[in-house]
């Protein structure tokens, strides 16, 4: 390495944000990053002085990353506590030179700049909300704007409007949006409101479930791929989704159930401008507005090392939490209304709701959310044999499996293990059987997740793998 390039790479460790550690083969501390004396408790001179071997053996490092790496002769990313007790993520990659592993590069991020970028935003959406509450007395033109401009979605409570009124400030604009909220609060109605607001609404909306995909078609989908790239691959090529979405907006739903590696890919899309299809060495550019949604905390998922904090950042510019419906219940009505219009139009007759659907509809606690509250009323709608809507004999409470267990289906006793089963097989067969007796008690795949305490995604994911469906 030539003199100048040794001191590009002392520059690029010295004035990183990231605390650099780079080890040789054999785990001894070659370099570190100033910063890191800090975060890890020893001086420059003890850690340059040290192995990872002997500072993970001092509780320096809880686990030593680098270590992992060297095991694995992979990539790795995970949680560490350091000897100061403070709480940092860590990324690490193996370098090889003619197949031998000579360095090992990490890098780690103190999560207390996480926790004060998430306070100071907690901070400015209080001081947003005060503000919007002073003038709500008197609607200014803004106001009026937005009752104009909202289309098909119904809001009225205060909440919600001043959700409606960020997203068309920040519209004109190519920020990235991160909508949070439980299932079924309404993110994807948002995210496509956001896009007709903004500059580019008259290029696509591509819309992508991340959990719907299979993990091994992914890469393929998303970025797409040349022809012959693949077994199986069409004989013109494909154009993955991220190229569809070419001036336009892309919204990736459940991004929380990306995988790690497609994480890394998508941060690279984002960073570069550009994606490489599969069997492809020729880079294209696109240039497509990023809107992402999860009922999942990022920030918990971060932590445990489920999903990459660099990618939480480029994707946290503009955080907006859609409350639970049970929190709004002044959008019911119109929501009601709405879906009642779509629902007589779909099947040719006029029916209206009967007085006493009301109070059902007002007093329930709706844990799906405005999803669940369309299926209820479909299901009112086609249950009522006259133009009159009553109320369904499963009442919406009664149908959900966190406050009515006794509905969960439950085994006389423990199917007992097979002769030569292993314990990985037995476990199969029992998840199996699980998922086939509640998708044919429990009416959708929410109802099912809510039961076992898991995601909606991967419920999807385990129904696919065995092969079932949920009885309608």
């Amino acid at each position: 390495m030539s003199d100048i390039d040794s001191c590009v790479l002392q520059t690029i460790v010295e004035t990183a944000n990231d605390h650099f550690f780079i080890v040789g083969g054999d785990g001894r501390v070659l370099d570190i990053s100033p910063g890191a004396e800090a975060v890890y408790g020893l001086s420059r001179e003890e850690l340059l002085a040290s192995s990872v071997q002997q500072l993970q053996a001092a509780g320096v490092l809880k686990p030593s990353i680098t270590l992992e790496v060297m095991r694995t002769r992979q990539p790795a990313q995970l949680m560490q506590v350091t000897g100061t007790g403070r709480r940092v993520i860590a990324e690490a990659y193996p370098v090889f030179v003619e197949g031998k592993l000579e360095r090992v590069i990490s890098r780690s991020r103190d999560l207390t700049d996480l926790q004060l970028l998430q306070d100071e935003y907690a901070l400015l959406q209080k001081r947003f909300s005060e503000h919007l509450k002073r003038s709500h007395a008197a609607p200014d033109a803004e106001e009026q704007a937005l009752d104009d401009a909202l289309d098909d979605l119904q809001v009225r409570s205060n909440v919600m409007r001043e959700i409606a009124l960020l997203l068309k400030r920040v519209a004109p604009s190519d920020a990235n949006v991160l909508m949070l909220g439980e299932s079924g609060v309404g993110k994807t109605a948002f995210a496509k409101q956001l896009h007709r607001w903004s500059q580019r609404c008259d290029g696509p909306f591509i819309d992508v479930n991340c959990s719907a995909i299979p993990e091994n078609l992914f890469e393929s989908e998303m970025f797409g791929y040349q022809p012959g790239a693949f077994s199986g691959a069409a004989r013109q090529g494909k154009a993955g989704l991220l190229e569809q979405a070419e001036g336009g907006t892309l919204f990736l739903d459940e991004i929380g159930e990306l995988p790690l590696l497609m994480q890394t890919k998508l941060l690279k899309v984002i960073q570069d401008g550009s994606l490489t299809r599969l069997g492809d060495t020729r880079p294209r550019r696109v240039n497509f507005r990023l809107v992402v949604a999860t009922n999942q905390d990022l920030a918990k998922q971060v932590e445990a090392g489920h999903f990459r904090l660099d990618l939480y950042y480029r994707l946290n510019v503009i955080p907006v939490t859609l409350p639970p419906l049970r929190d709004r219940r002044e959008d019911i009505p119109d929501l009601v209304e709405a879906c009642l219009n779509r629902l007589n139009q779909r099947y040719g007759r006029q029916k209206i709701l009967g007085n006493q659907v009301w109070s059902t509809l007002m007093g329930s606690e709706w844990p799906g959310n405005v999803r669940e509250l369309e299926n209820w009323l479909e299901r009112a709608w086609l249950s009522s044999p006259t133009d009159q809507i009553e109320t369904p004999t499963v009442h919406p409470q009664a149908e959900h499996p966190a406050t009515n267990l006794a509905n969960a289906p439950t085994s006389s006793k423990t199917s007992p293990i097979e002769p030569h089963e292993t314990l990985k097989q037995y476990l199969t067969r029992l998840e199996r059987e699980t998922f086939e007796e509640l998708s044919t008690t429990l009416p959708s795949t929410y109802a099912i997740a809510e039961r076992l305490g898991i995601s909606q995604s991967s419920v999807v994911r385990r129904l696919q793998r065995y092969g079932i469906k949920v009885a309608k």
